[in-house]
């Protein structure tokens, strides 16, 4: 009866964490724009590997999205976690100008000319950890953690002065 238990308290979305003793969690996935805005988050399993979330997050744009131009480009910068033939394939239907560090690439070779883009996306998470709700998983039902995910993204939004502020 107990294992019945602990198996129904998890809930979907949970899987095994790869980094903390195989206890179940939760990761969540984030899309945000240049100001660390979120524009579209996607929720899976620990242990699911980043770049099969790709596909779920950029589906959850809530924003219609304008279409990019020749003068108006859309840019997408990702970590090493996304390097595969699969995201690139995506992002190009998608119409992005894909910004991803290499797989075995040195990253004390960086240019100075380019500041670094991806501290945003951490410190869209840093602040939706500020939301303990969601720092630590209290929702036993994936929809209602997602509901709250959404209020939080709503909440950064608005403190952020907006998408088009």
């Amino acid at each position: 009866m107990v294992l019945l238990q602990k198996r129904l308290l998890g809930g979907k979305g949970t899987g095994a964490n790869p980094t903390d003793r195989a206890k179940s969690g939760t990761k969540r996935s984030i899309l945000v724009d240049g100001k660390g805005v979120p524009l579209g988050v996607s929720v899976d399993a620990a242990n699911r590997h980043d770049m099969k979330m790709t596909k779920a997050t950029l589906k959850s744009i809530v924003v219609r999205r304008p279409e990019p131009t020749f003068r108006l480009k859309q840019h997408m910068c990702m970590d090493k976690g996304y390097d595969f033939p699969e995201v690139y394939e995506l992002l190009e239907d998608y119409g992005y100008t894909i910004h991803i560090r290499l797989r075995g690439e040195d990253d004390r070779r960086r240019t100075p000319r380019y500041r670094a883009r991806r501290w945003v996306v951490e410190r869209t998470h840093s602040w939706m950890n500020r939301f303990r709700r969601l720092l630590i998983r209290w929702e036993k039902n994936v929809d209602n953690y997602i509901a709250m995910l959404h209020f939080a993204c709503s909440w950064i939004t608005y403190r952020r002065g907006g998408l088009f502020a």
